[in-house]
């Protein structure tokens, strides 16, 4: 029987008082190494996390985010399906039952509720935007908080692609877009010029091209479970002051 793959990322909705990733790098930030994978390298079975029945992709990918940051310091934790389900019921408007309302949800909403209200246990302090096309704080927020939560446009070469076990990448004919898909990602390798993302359970490779043809969103998290457990120390990211510009701009 065919896995079944199903999408969800609603258009962007952009917000000015969304912080940015760029103002806070300083010069003392290092530069990120040429190779990252904060998944280890591991292929386990990441779960799909309802994403094969719901078009939960946005909430899907909030689990895998916690999942990478706690493998990475010492223990897979992975959210249950209860959790997942709440957090799309509440967020994005589902009522399990019936299938109109099963209509995804925008990347900005479900971030903010993340950071206002938990996911299932776990705590989202910050999280600010990349410019997509901006590849070298891509890396950095990689390379410093885990991962990137992104956005993009899915043609239905991607589809295809994936289905065959190969990277996405672009094609002359690439079926034209089928909808939008969210997930994290938590590698790249400059040398191949591949990113990895973790999605419908698996990772999933690909290429630059792609990245900077589909993706439309790019998003890095500041979580307690990469920060107070022994992750990566963000040296030259101004914590202090995106934590006073968060609390100017919820006030």
């Amino acid at each position: 029987m065919a896995i079944v793959r199903k999408l969800g990322k609603r258009p962007p909705r952009h917000d000015r008082r969304t912080l940015r990733f760029g103002s806070y790098l300083t010069a003392a930030l290092p530069q990120p190494p040429p190779r990252v994978d904060w998944t280890r390298g591991f292929n386990i079975d990441y779960g799909m996390m309802l994403n094969s029945d719901l078009g939960d992709c946005t909430e899907a990918a909030k689990g895998h985010a916690v999942q990478v940051w706690s493998l990475c310091n010492g223990r897979l934790v992975t959210p249950p399906d209860s959790a997942v389900l709440a957090a799309y019921e509440s967020e994005c408007g589902y009522v399990p039952g019936d299938p109109s309302t099963d209509n995804g949800g925008v990347e900005l909403d479900v971030l903010t509720a993340w950071r206002k209200s938990g996911f299932g246990g776990h705590a989202l302090t910050a999280f600010a935007a990349i410019d997509p096309q901006t590849v070298p704080h891509v890396m950095s927020g990689i390379y410093l908080f885990g991962l990137v939560y992104i956005g993009f446009q899915v043609p239905q070469s991607a589809m295809d692609q994936n289905a065959a076990g190969q990277a996405w990448d672009v094609v002359a004919n690439d079926g034209g877009i089928v909808g939008g898909h969210a997930v994290v990602v938590p590698a790249y390798d400059q040398a191949t010029g591949m990113f990895t993302a973790i999605t419908w359970g698996e990772r999933q490779k690909l290429t630059a091209a792609f990245w900077n043809r589909y993706v439309d969103e790019v998003f890095v998290l500041l979580s307690p479970d990469w920060l107070a457990r022994g992750g990566m120390n963000p040296a030259g990211f101004d914590l202090v002051a995106l934590q006073a510009d968060l609390a100017a701009v919820t006030a």
